[in-house]
């Protein structure tokens, strides 16, 4: 280069135009290629250029970015880039499912989701991560087919010519393997000066930039496979050599070692380069729904409604949903369901029904091609019939190059493939073709041919096997070995479906699909007399099913290949097997079916259910022989319960390979009430270490010790995303507390630990305040049920006072008397961030209840209180009540079972007088009488803030329920009262009912529910109507079963209610009774 540069500005009458192209070619290989006597120095050289050479160098860069453009397709597109393409995934490696699987299972078996994975915006695609690291060399970006890779390096060439990205970039070399493949053997400098030949002009080559950038588009579609196990170096830019060996080495760097290089690929293509050799790899994500919905909009700009329809549609199946996701495919749902839309609108006396299944989907595409052909041949209606034969002909010739492609893993074409396939090209030229093959020009001027989306060519592939097995006498996969008594239909139906099950990446997967839709009733119908002959489907249909089911071998692994023949029976319109797995799945009944037909239906269901999707519950019904098998399916739920299925040590193994895959997927596990000892929390420990997906995992009632929970929080410190560990009824006493102590002192991404009943003594639990006085992620710790006492609590008290991160406490349980209390109200002066502390069922007396009411008197954030089942008597609270008067924090107060008579209830009644933040008192089984429930029921007057009263069995009589129906007729916020087992009697029902009554004339609240041991449920008034706050609730006592007068009357059955309906603590919801009777306002 130095060379080069000294000759050009010292001679003389030698201008930029003297040497030839060919030389300049040559010295911007060599540069590109690492060589010249000053290396790294010759970059600089723009910068000692004269300014004539300067100028022409800018020029010559204008040019190639005015090319680019011109081959990118002109300008941005209005809107500019789509976000999904605006930032990257960047993911670590490949899963073995994007290795080993068909484009669509993935989409399918992830439910359309994306790893957990940091994102990249595109304009530092190429730059260093950190400031310690280098830019990537060779960088990938996969994307399943469909999904836009080739769009986005489209985006990305138009952006770089417009200086929007990229900027370190002085060069962009944009390539593609549909060009490429049109060369047998190739050099650098040729490949140089016939895709880029303007580069070659004088001056570029002095002025070579200081980064170049070689975009590799599309190495899926490379006619031969990369093998970087035998591919020979080479070195020499001017050699030529195949394509594939020259395309291998400038990947390892023997070739454009100072080049970075951008491949693009469908995942399993990708995993041809070896780890070693890539430095970045990135995802394209899919579509959301807010994407799909602009995707219509586009499709549909002329009719508004039918891009709702359409969506619509494609909702209520959700197998086309999730595929949605990936653009292409979304394209082609759009363009089939819109043409379903004018069918109807033109024939409104036989409505078309919408697709259920790929095949119907697809089946609708061709219809709306076909109606193309007709459209362009100037009939502006024509009949399916009329172009059948035509159509026929195009299939025919169109399948054979289809199907041959997909069995010999192409998927582009050009003209000696066409020639030596019989196609005629002039049959390539009409619309029904176009919808399906795309035409693009190359730059060796001839023409590539490709699908216009994979699924495409399977579906025609499908089409022309489906026509030729009738006829065919050898085997269509190899076209060899005439066998005259392996005639018929169905014999080529059973090799197809074997060598679907044998193919190791899955290629024949969806092929397979189609091919059994074809057999399908509604197929059928949809493509008589154009595709199919009509009821040609009836004499095969029973027999594949047959044949499907045959394939599922047993003691195997349920792998993806099984599920897809659940998939071919659900295109079949044959989903018995479905149907019965699912209702024994609903009845809790699938510990009886563990044949293999069974267990591949099972993971059928795990990927297409919709109550699978929010969690997999297989409780009660796993063998470890079954779990075994479905391991494989088991990778992708997100939620996965486990529960009492007597699962011992062997099992946690398997767990464990499962949760340090790479492909694991599950979010939330549950294995409570197993046979689980420390041998299997040490497996599970072990995956914990590698695992990036699991958030949860309950381990509750099994028998880990102290040793199995060492080996959990060994792992912890470690585990960056688990956030919620359950360790209750473990056994694992004080030592196992010590050791979960050490890893929440280090541990950072934990935020709800359960150690209930685990037998915790002090010295556990001053292990654990040590740790939480520098523990900041720790939102929630229950305690309960174990055995601190005070100086437990003194401890957890001293590390409240410095911890700012702990929301909720639980020391239910755990022999705490007022010594303790008075140290944890002391710490709740000084700590800011407690929101809910329960000292259910411990030792607190009046002393220690009016060191409480002390602390809610100064403490401003404590939000639920519960002191259930303690000695506080009238005198202790009393001294609550007058705190809560104050207090403008506390949301919920449970005073249940502490011996709390009338005294108490007027003042906690005129503490709610005053009070504005509580919305929840539980008094139940407290002896408060007719005087208290009157004291509460005259608060309730004039208090705006409780929506919750729970008066179980506090001894009120009808004078109470009186006062409390007077009370409800004003009060218009309290949406339950709860007074089951009290003997209020007729009259004190007649009250409740009274209050009641305003509300039933209001529009659509015309019903109130009144039951023994169930509820009243009284409708809001007309200012609350749009509140969104669940209807008014009162549960009275039994014997109000035969109460009626002439504005109700009683029936039987029941009011169920669902969990948005409920306020308060989920343990202290009233349960709807069996006996519940609901009464219907007249």
């Amino acid at each position: 280069m130095r060379k080069l540069e000294t000759r050009m500005g010292g001679e003389p009458g030698q201008g930029p135009g003297s040497s030839s192209p060919a030389e300049q070619v040559k010295a911007l290989v060599d540069l590109l290629a690492g060589k010249g006597s000053q290396g790294p120095q010759a970059l600089q050289a723009p910068s000692r250029m004269p300014d004539s050479l300067l100028g022409t160098h800018e020029l010559r860069l204008q040019r190639h970015r005015e090319a680019l453009l011109s081959r990118a397709g002109g300008g941005p597109e209005p809107g500019g880039l789509p976000p999904r393409l605006t930032s990257l995934l960047l993911v670590e490696g490949l899963t073995d499912l994007q290795l080993r699987e068909h484009d669509f299972t993935q989409v399918e078996t992830t439910r359309g989701g994306q790893r957990p994975a940091r994102t990249i915006p595109l304009d530092r695609l190429f730059l260093p991560l950190s400031r310690v690291s280098i830019p990537p060399r060779v960088s990938i970006t996969v994307g399943v087919a469909g999904m836009g890779k080739t769009t986005l390096v489209r985006h990305f060439v138009r952006l770089w010519a417009g200086g929007q990205v990229g900027k370190d970039f002085s060069l962009v070399l944009p390539l593609t393997f549909r060009d490429l493949n049109t060369y047998e053997k190739l050099c650098v400098d040729r490949l140089i000066c016939s895709a880029f030949p303007h580069i070659g002009e004088s001056g570029l080559a002095v002025a070579a930039p200081a980064r170049v950038l070689l975009i590799l588009d599309g190495l899926d579609e490379c006619k031969t496979p990369l093998d970087f196990s035998n591919t020979v170096a080479c070195t020499d830019p001017k050699k030529e050599i195949q394509v594939d060996h020259l395309i291998t080495n400038i990947i390892r760097g023997n070739l454009f070692p100072e080049v970075s290089v951008w491949i693009t690929s469908r995942p399993g293509a990708a995993g041809q380069i070896p780890g070693g050799l890539v430095d970045r790899m990135t995802e394209i994500r899919g579509f959301t729904q807010p994407e799909m919905e602009e995707c219509l909009q586009q499709m549909f700009p002329e009719d508004q409604s039918l891009p709702g329809w359409v969506l619509s549609q494609v909702r209520a199946n959700q197998a086309l949903y999730l595929m949605c996701a990936v653009p292409a495919f979304c394209q082609l749902v759009g363009a089939a369901l819109g043409h379903l839309r004018r069918s109807r609108l033109a024939c409104q006396d036989a409505a078309p029904w919408p697709p259920r299944t790929l095949a119907e989907l697809y089946a609708w595409y061709f219809r709306m091609a076909l109606s193309r052909e007709g459209q362009d041949k100037g009939k502006a209606s024509p009949r399916i019939e009329q172009l059948a034969q035509g159509s026929r002909r195009l299939v025919g010739t169109l399948g054979r190059l289809a199907f041959h492609g997909l069995v010999k893993k192409k998927y582009v074409f050009y003209e000696q493939d066409m020639k030596a396939l019989g196609v005629d090209l002039a049959l390539l030229q009409g619309a029904l073709c176009s919808c399906f093959l795309q035409r693009e020009e190359t730059l060796a001027s001839s023409a590539a041919y490709c699908f216009g989306h994979l699924s495409l060519q399977e579906f025609v592939a499908a089409a022309y096997y489906y026509g030729a097995s009738k006829r065919a006498i050898f085997d269509l996969f190899t076209e060899s070995g005439v066998s005259w008594p392996r005639l018929g239909f169905l014999t080529h139906f059973r090799s197809a479906a074997q060598r679907a099950m044998q193919a190791e990446d899955g290629r024949l997967d969806v092929f397979l699909r189609f091919l059994s839709g074809l057999l399908s009733p509604r197929v059928n119908a949809l493509l008589a007399g154009s595709l199919l002959a009509p009821g040609e489907h009836e004499s095969y249909r029973a027999q594949a099913a047959e044949l499907l089911q045959g394939c599922l071998r047993p003691r195997a692994a349920v792998g993806a290949q099984a599920v897809n023949v659940l998939r071919c029976l659900h295109e079949l319109q044959c989903t018995e097997l479905a149907h019965s797995v699912q209702e024994a799945m609903e009845r809790g009944a699938l510990a009886g079916l563990s044949s293999p037909s069974h267990r591949a239906a099972l993971a059928y269901l795990l990927q297409v259910s919709d109550a699978c999707a929010q969690e997999a519950n297989l409780s009660l019904c796993l063998s470890q022989g079954v779990l075994q098998s479905l391991l494989p399916q088991l990778l992708y739920c997100e939620s996965l319960r486990l529960d009492n299925n007597q699962f011992q040590d062997p099992v946690m193994e398997l767990l464990g390979s499962m949760l340090s895959g790479k492909d694991c997927r599950i979010q939330k596990m549950s294995l409570a009430e197993n046979l689980i000892s420390n041998k299997g929390a040490k497996a599970l420990a072990r995956s914990l270490l590698v695992n990036r997906s699991l958030t949860a995992l309950d381990l509750r009632s099994n028998s880990i010790g102290s040793q199995g929970a060492k080996a959990l929080a060994d792992a912890l410190k470690i585990n960056r995303t688990l956030t919620s560990l359950s360790l209750q009824g473990n056994t694992i006493r004080d030592d196992g507390a010590r050791s979960v102590a050490e890893a929440l002192a280090s541990n950072r991404t934990l935020s709800v630990l359960h150690l209930q009943k685990n037998s915790i003594g002090p010295a556990g639990a001053q292990r654990m305040a040590g740790a939480l006085k520098h523990n900041r992620s720790l939102k929630e710790l229950v305690f309960s049920s174990n055995s601190i006492g005070d100086g437990g609590a003194k401890a957890l008290a001293e590390a409240l006072k410095v911890n700012q991160g702990l929301e909720s406490l639980d020391l239910q349980s755990n022999s705490i008397s007022d010594v303790g209390v008075a140290a944890l109200t002391e710490a709740l002066g000084a700590n800011q961030t407690l929101l809910r502390l329960s000292l259910r069922e411990n030792s607190i007396s009046p002393e220690g209840a009016q060191a409480l009411a002390h602390a809610l008197c100064t403490n401003s954030t404590l939000e639920n209180l519960d002191l259930t089942a303690n000695l506080l008597q009238d005198q202790g609270a009393q001294a609550i009540a007058v705190a809560v008067g104050g207090n403008r924090a506390l949301r919920s107060l449970h005073l249940q079972w502490n011996f709390i008579q009338a005294g108490a209830a007027r003042a906690l009644g005129q503490a709610l007088q005053l009070n504005r933040s509580l919305t929840s008192l539980d008094l139940q089984e407290n002896a408060i009488g007719d005087e208290g429930a009157s004291a509460v029921a005259g608060s309730l007057k004039v208090n705006t803030a409780l929506t919750a009263l729970y008066l179980q069995v506090a001894s009120i009589g009808t004078r109470g329920a009186q006062a409390l129906g007077e009370a409800l007729a004003v009060n218009r916020t309290l949406e339950i009262l709860d007074l089951r087992g009290n003997a209020i009697g007729v009259a004190g029902a007649k009250a409740l009912a009274k209050a009641l009554k305003p509300a039933r004339e209001l529009p659509g609240h015309g019903r109130g529910d009144l039951c023994g041991h169930g509820a009243v449920r009284k409708p809001r008034a007309a200012a609350h109507q749009s509140t969104g706050k669940p209807d008014r609730g009162i549960w009275c006592q039994d014997d109000l079963r035969g109460y009626k007068d002439k504005r109700s009357h009683v029936h039987g059955g029941h009011v169920t209610r669902t969990s948005s309906q409920w306020t308060g603590q989920d343990k202290q919801r009233p349960r709807p009774h069996p006996r519940c009777l609901p009464v219907t306002w007249e």
